[in-house]
């Protein structure tokens, strides 16, 4: 009657049944183990009961009928949402809304719906322009810019159903792409150039963009802007003579606008830019060529140069605009020649006088030309051949649309007078005045009466020292055309292969030959022209505007040396040759440069080392200039050989004030040039002392020496004779010997004097020795009181007094006019020895110079006392 156990059949079931109270046969199934629902959600097993009428050996049990038994296991929310992927990935084009740009996706390893479901998705990075839906797909809640932002990187996470976060947010990457924009790619707006570096690529990564477009051939036009630089372009701002003489131009050149100065005062009131080679012409303003700078009738041959920059003309109705204008000075109003801007057209007016044949001549040359109205430098070159006329503009060749002729001028004696910036008008008016006033900018406006210029010399004078370059033309590649303008401002390149158009330009480069070039910007501009097959122009490739940065140079310390101070007798400033102003002087180029090193312990900006160094280059014009009263032309001068300036570039004016060497030369040229200068002075008498002042300069000015100032001291003295005959006697032998010793000459004789000489002096002429020596000493007080710092240089061949003895050596032989042989042999040898022992001045100059002063010392004052004895030494020499 009652129940005994419960039994379970199934295979491994993870439950138990269990009597509770055997009379009622209440039982308690249970769980032997946990039970995981993500193992398995449901059990269903049988179940039965058992009463407790079993034998010993476990049979005759009784058990009730089979009860079947379900479970089915609850779920617990223990796991979170995980992502499928570690980081997701997307490109979009920017400025369009997607409705889905990707799709993220999480799952949950509960068992059941509720805990297993992913019910949310969420963005966890803030204020990024994208939202989630439910189902993970993320889109764009506004159009996507490309240059505003190139990627965006967001967080997000998944929720479950049981509001369970993922363990870890996902990053999700996406790419906003450009909308394809056919374009140049990947250069540079700036590009640096510093002086000194030679030729620099400008685009050395650039690549074309053409969105696959089919492209048949490509237009390219590079073009390096420069008008805010001087003429145009970075040319030395030399002096135009200066750059007449380098290009190798014919002499006679006459510039019309020179910079202004006591000579050349017609610029002086014109307005001019801040390189004052530059005149800017405002439509008030002209200038009047005085009298006699050009010639009154030029020949059937001239040319005229200039540069001008020139804007369309002001005003409705557009008037004669003069650059250069010959006129009747009075009475009337005829233009003999002129050179004018009318409604952008470039005339030559050339009314020939009238001659035996009064027949119709070219008179009216007319250029249409889009430069001369475009605001910009231009170089301007007129070559009359007449009646041929041909310009020349930045290097090439125009000839006239239009020619008209006319009557020649009647003759008559009417002055002419030339204008530059407008044309004089001296007729038909009550008051004479100027009229047709030029409006724009000129500059080395130059006239050649009777020359025509080669084309080489043409394109020297334009020449520009900056411009674009090719780096190895010969890797540009077969398929590509290109063309440069003469001064290289402009590349025009053409291909119909995109790689090797791409491999072109990154060749294409800027160069600046300058030493010194002007610093600032130089404005690029690249334009660009595709043709597809079948079709004109199908693609537009936007111009690339960019610019180079040049750096300002070191600049260079130009710096004078030389001895500053020296006197002399009297006699050799009275000589024929003068003496020798500067015979040592240096001329030195310097600049100073700031290295940063490198120090990673200090973290010191001002951490620089100075380092200096020496440079060549050239230099424009040297001044020695008179300080203190001018040269009195009736007693003294400064002199220079005109043949030392042949083989140079360099040229030479002289007047009361100094002279000045000029022209574009290199600093050893005018050491050379200078170390020839001579003062000479036959009023030494009015004269003890003249100071003088040498600087130099380099491009027009723009960077100058210091101040080398140099003081001369004329010695004046009743025994100056006798000076310089002891000065000859000590020189005697040298000369005597001058082809076979070498180069230095004794300037001083000190008291280590050999025996033997003074034995020979003693021996022979032992009183005249006494007379001399006692004179000597009165004329070395004398001196060494008038000029306690003249040190004679060797090059005059003096003798450099200084506080040792004084020892004088006579040759005993200069009496006679046959000396004996071997007297004069030994007594030379005496004296070679005595040189070789004594300390001299070390001197640079070569041996022509001491020969010509050793002559010097030779020359026969009147009244000399020494007159015969000075004959026979001439004989005997």
């Amino acid at each position: 009657g009652e129940i005994c156990a419960f039994k379970i059949h199934g295979q491994e079931m993870p439950f138990e049944a269990v009597v509770l109270n055997k009379t009622s046969g209440e039982g308690q199934l249970r769980a032997k183990r946990p039970i995981d629902c993500e193992l398995q959600k449901e059990y269903t097993f049988i179940i039965q009961a058992y009463d407790c009428g079993s034998g010993p050996d476990g049979t005759n049990w009784k058990k009730s009928h089979k009860a079947v038994v379900h479970i089915q296991v609850k779920d617990v929310n223990e796991f979170s949402p995980a992502f499928k992927e570690s980081m997701y990935k997307a490109s979009v084009t920017e400025g369009k809304i997607y409705d889905s740009i990707l799709q993220v996706e999480a799952t949950d390893e509960d068992c059941s719906p509720q805990y297993s479901q992913i019910c949310n998705y969420e963005i966890v990075t803030t204020a990024v322009p994208f939202a989630i839906d439910r189902n993970g797909n993320i889109r764009n809640t506004e159009k996507l810019s490309y240059d505003k932002q190139h990627k965006y990187e967001i967080m997000v996470t998944a929720l479950d159903c049981g509001q369970k976060h993922a363990t870890e947010d996902v990053l999700v990457r996406v790419n906003v792409k450009p909308v394809c924009k056919p374009g140049w790619q990947d250069w540079n707006k700036r590009v640096e150039y510093r002086p000194g570096s030679g030729s620099i690529p400008l685009f050395p990564s650039i690549h074309l963009e053409t969105c696959d477009g089919p492209v048949s051939s490509i237009h390219t036009t590079i073009e390096l802007q420069t008008n805010y630089i001087g003429n145009g372009c970075d040319r030395e701002t030399y002096s135009e003579k200066s750059l007449q003489k380098l290009c190798g131009a014919s002499s006679g050149a006459i510039d019309l606008l020179p910079t202004p100065s006591t000579t050349t005062n017609w610029t002086a009131g014109l307005l001019m830019d801040s390189n004052d080679i530059i005149f800017k012409f405002d439509g008030k303003q002209g200038a009047k060529i005085p009298d006699g700078i050009v010639p009154k009738n030029l020949t059937d041959q001239f040319t005229i140069t200039l540069w001008m920059k020139h804007g369309p003309s002001p005003g409705l109705r557009a008037e004669k605009e003069t650059i250069l204008c010959n006129s009747d000075k009075t009475e009337m109003n005829r233009h003999h020649y002129a050179l004018y801007v009318h409604n952008c057209r470039l005339v030559l007016l050339l009314r020939k006088d009238f001659d035996q044949a009064d027949t119709f001549r070219p008179a009216e040359f007319h250029w249409k030309l889009d430069q001369i109205c475009d605001k910009e430098w231009h170089y301007y070159v007129v070559n009359v051949e007449f009646p041929v006329v041909t310009l020349y503009m930045d290097g090439t060749t125009y000839e006239p649309y239009l020619v008209t002729n006319d009557w020649p001028i009647h003759p008559s004696h009417i002055a002419m007078q030339l204008t530059v910036g407008a044309c004089w008008q001296g007729g038909e008016v009550t008051k004479p005045r100027f009229a047709q006033y030029f409006h724009g900018s000129l500059a080395s406006l130059t006239i050649w009466p009777g020359k025509i210029e080669s084309q080489k010399v043409i394109s020297c004078l334009q020449a520009c020292k900056d411009g674009l370059d090719i780096n190895s033309l010969e890797s540009l590649g077969q398929g590509i055309k290109y063309h440069f303008n003469p001064s290289q401002s402009v590349l025009v390149m053409e291909g119909d292969d995109i790689e090797n158009m791409n491999q072109a330009l990154r060749k294409v480069s800027y160069i600046n030959s300058r030493q010194f070039p002007t610093a600032g910007v130089r404005r690029l501009k690249v334009s660009s022209k595709v043709q597809c097959f079948g079709e004109d122009v199908c693609i537009s490739i936007p111009d690339i505007d960019a610019y180079v940065m040049v750096f300002q140079a070191n600049e260079p310390k130009i710096t004078i040396t030389g001895m500053d101070h020296f006197a002399r007798p009297a006699a050799q400033f009275e000589s024929e040759r003068g003496v020798i102003l500067l015979p040592d002087i240096r001329i030195v180029s310097t600049v100073t440069k700031m290295e940063h090193s490198v120090d990673l312990r200090e973290h010191d900006r001002a951490n620089k080392e100075v380092v200096v160094e020496e440079m060549l280059h050239n230099l424009d014009f040297c001044d020695v200039l008179v300080i203190g009263a001018e040269l009195d032309p009736e007693q003294e001068c400064l002199e220079l050989d005109h043949g030392e300036l042949q083989g140079t570039h360099l040229d030479a004016t002289n007047s009361t004030a100094g002279y000045s060497i000029y022209g574009v030369d290199s600093m050893f040229s005018y050491e050379q040039v200078l170390r020839q200068l001579r003062y000479r002075n036959w009023g030494t008498l009015a004269t003890s002392d003249r100071k003088f002042r040498v600087k130099c300069s380099k491009l027009n000015g723009r960077y100058t020496s210091n101040e080398f100032n140099l003081e001369v001291n004329i010695l004046h003295s009743s025994n100056s004779n006798f000076m310089e005959h002891v000065n000859h006697m000590i020189v005697q032998p040298k000369f005597l010997q001058s082809v076979q010793r070498p180069e230095g000459s004794v300037s001083a004789v000190h008291s280590s004097v050999v025996p033997s000489v003074a034995t020979i002096v003693i021996i022979i002429c032992v009183s005249v020795l006494v007379l001399v020596i006692t004179l000597g000493v009165l004329r070395l007080r004398t001196a060494h009181q008038r000029s306690s710092t003249g040190h004679e240089g060797a090059r005059e061949n003096e003798m450099d007094w200084d506080d040792s003895a004084l020892t004088i050596t006579i040759n005993p032989m200069e009496k006679y006019e046959k000396p004996h042989q071997t007297e004069e042999d030994s007594e030379e040898e005496d004296i070679d020895d005595e040189e070789e022992d004594t300390t001299s001045a070390e001197s640079d100059d070569s041996e022509e110079e001491e020969e010509e002063e050793e002559e010097d010392e030779v020359i026969v004052q009147k009244g000399d006392k020494q007159n015969a004895t000075r004959q026979e030494q001439l004989e005997w020499d």
